[in-house]
């Protein structure tokens, strides 16, 4: 896929309760509280899901500290003390959730809102892994489509339709992070116009009363006009059709803070050691895994953490953890590379995509946006020259000759790892379907394998019913997710970017970002960001001049969102990283400048951040020669 990387924001509420109104506020630390609307009670969310906390109705929720969770993950109270002694013996969770990506996270989600006691651990941050290293796109998958019905298989056609449904759910849960965008296909060839739109016609039949726009049909002089750079020789005309794109860390980070507003116990940098196992009366004595030994990367303390079941929702790293229950089993996972490059904004359209039908490996894959190769499972990565050449030259081969793309116009470059189920009789990771799989081994270890992200909720919601009759759990509800808001979705309008720059004097880009970055909790960022002694913008110093994040957005990260390392704002919290690894090295020294602020960093661990972080923007494109040594805080670095 070829198309921009919107900036897309998020806001901040509270409430306030009357006999018959409901009003929302946000408060500003300058100005006091100010009203934003007010609602009927039959309107009005629960405070749980419109993520306020009922106690103290005049300040904005926030999560529990990291220090409150790795006491509740210990079986004891936020405050560190010991559990009430009626409640000592019960098992702390009903479940423990081992992997923080989409999948995770979504059954985390899935599992609070039912009622369940839920823990999840993440060895480094939430979206770290493939959840932050997608094409970005919500889609059915046009290419399933054609396998379908070229191949007569019914399971793609099945793959297809759901994730056509969830791109609806998509749209309806997190409206500030997801959107349509029309893509385009270029024909150069006559008799592929009407292949391509009857593909297209049964790609809006199948999605039905959720159908987006329609696909259409652009004449050639049109095909130019919405996209100037395209290769005029031989061009017939274009087919456009419409698919979701949204901003997937977030996403994912919004999904698991979600679930925290449901009562979930989630912790980001906190890995698995191994798996704790006891008899089960119930399964004639036989061990099962009932939680696992775990590890603070942060703080390098060990701890138990029990449950009555265990999910292993780890995405490619699948296969160590099931290798930890039973060391013999077969591997499930085929490990697939998928590479991404991102180039400056004037060699595509704002508002369009562009997708290559036929690439010249006949792959079948998406243009400046993934290839697809075997790889090895690693934590961090790296794209290869001979897959970012690739990309390049299947760019150009769209371009108009007069248009030189150049390495150097490589902005960013990274690989992530997609966790395809593996198919035992395939050679070709091209050809394997990302069906998802639940696999219960003999000790009660439930796997999720498999999927894409457009499909994470009802993955999520077929794990959890499988959990509730593999662990005999008690639900005291069913599953909601499909209609569950999340955080910041429930006051979110298209237009309340315009009463943040009216309250808060922010530039128009900035406001546009923070509203389609944190929904209706961007009024909680915008509280934050200190004067720029200037008429305008009154607020907000960025930290890149080249986009619109903005150094609130670092202490928002940290006070509510989980971020404990300058990689999880620059790569997760923002993505700075994944739109210009030398934008994001720039700003790197601020970052953890403003981070040793909030976190009471010492001068080793500031320097400790910078190299790691050196190291990881090094996986994402940055240059050799760009790097060079530490600042030191003489410097003016804050390193």
């Amino acid at each position: 896929m070829w198309t921009q990387l919107k900036s897309r924001p998020y806001l901040y509420s509270s409430l306030v309760a009357t006999s018959a109104v409901t009003s929302y506020y946000y408060f500003d630390q300058r100005r006091g509280r100010a009203p934003l609307l007010s609602r009927t009670h039959a309107e009005a969310q629960s405070p749980a899901t419109i993520a306020v906390d009922p106690n103290r109705p005049n300040t904005f929720w926030s999560p529990p500290s990291r220090q409150q969770v790795i006491n509740q993950l210990k079986g004891l109270q936020q405050d560190g003390s010991e559990r009430p002694k009626m409640v000592q013996n019960e098992v702390p969770f009903d479940l423990l959730i081992v992997g923080g990506g989409a999948t995770g996270a979504g059954i985390a989600l899935d599992a609070a809102t039912r009622g369940l006691k839920v823990a999840m651990v993440e060895r480094d941050d939430f979206a770290s892994g493939t959840s932050s290293r997608s094409t970005k796109l919500v889609h059915g998958g046009v290419r399933y489509l054609e396998k379908a019905f070229m191949e007569l298989d019914y399971e793609q056609y099945k793959l297809v339709t759901e994730a056509l449904h969830e791109r609806a759910t998509f749209l309806k849960i997190a409206p500030y992070l997801s959107y349509q965008l029309p893509i385009m296909l270029p024909v150069y060839k006559w008799w592929q116009l009407p292949y391509y739109w009857v593909g297209c016609k049964f790609y809006d039949l199948f999605a039905g009363k959720e159908k987006l726009e329609s696909s259409y049909v652009l004449s050639k002089s049109k095909a130019l006009e919405a996209f100037p750079m395209l290769k005029e020789e031989n061009l017939v005309g274009a087919l456009v059709y419409y698919d979701g794109q949204h901003n997937d860390s977030r996403m994912n980070v919004a999904i698991a803070l979600t679930a925290v507003t449901h009562g979930a116990v989630v912790a980001n940098h906190v890995e698995v050691m191994s798996l704790y196992k006891e008899p089960s009366i119930a399964n004639n004595n036989k061990e099962v895994v009932t939680g696992a030994k775990v590890r603070d990367t942060l703080t390098g303390e060990e701890w138990t953490i029990h449950a009555k079941g265990v999910i292993n929702a780890t995405g490619p790293f699948t296969d160590g953890l099931r290798q930890m229950d039973e060391p013999q089993q077969a591997e499930i996972v085929a490990p697939s590379a998928g590479v991404h490059i991102i180039l400056p904004n004037y060699y595509s359209p704002q508002n369009m995509g562009l997708l290559d039908p036929a690439t010249t490996d006949g792959r079948g894959n998406v243009i400046a946006g993934t290839t697809d190769s075997k790889t090895e499972v690693t934590a961090n990565p790296l794209a290869q020259e001979e897959e970012i050449a690739w990309i390049l030259d299947e760019v150009k081969r769209y371009l108009s000759p007069d248009v030189e793309v150049r390495r150097s116009d490589v902005l960013a470059a990274w690989s992530g790892i997609r966790p395809l189920v593996r198919d035992p009789s395939s050679k070709n990771t091209a050809s394997l379907v990302r069906n998802h799989m639940i696999n219960v081994s003999g000790s009660n270890l439930i796997t999720i394998a498999g999927g894409k992200w457009t499909t994470y909720r009802a993955m999520a919601e077929e794990t959890v019913d499988r959990a509730i009759k593999v662990f005999d759990l008690q639900p005291t509800n069913s599953c909601c997710t499909e209609s569950t808001k999340l955080i910041g979705s429930h006051l979110y309008t298209n237009t309340m970017f315009i009463k943040l720059i009216q309250h808060f004097g922010l530039e128009t880009e900035v406001a546009r970002h923070l509203a389609s970055s944190y929904g209706d909790r961007a009024w909680g960022v915008a509280a934050l960001a200190e004067s720029t002694n200037k008429v305008y913008p009154k607020v907000g110093t960025r930290l890149s001049n080249l986009y619109p994040y903005i150094e609130a957005e670092v202490r928002y990260a940290v006070r509510n969102e989980y971020a404990c390392t300058a990689i999880d704002v620059l790569a997760r919290r923002t993505r700075l990283a994944f739109l210009n690894a030398h934008a994001a090295m720039e700003a790197l020294p601020k970052v953890i400048e403003i981070m040793s602020e909030e976190l009471n960093w010492d001068k080793a661990r500031k320097q400790k951040e910078y190299a790691e972080a050196l190291e990881f923007l090094k996986t994402m494109g940055l240059s050799a020669e760009y790097t060079r040594k530490i600042p030191t805080e003489r410097s003016g670095g804050g390193v």
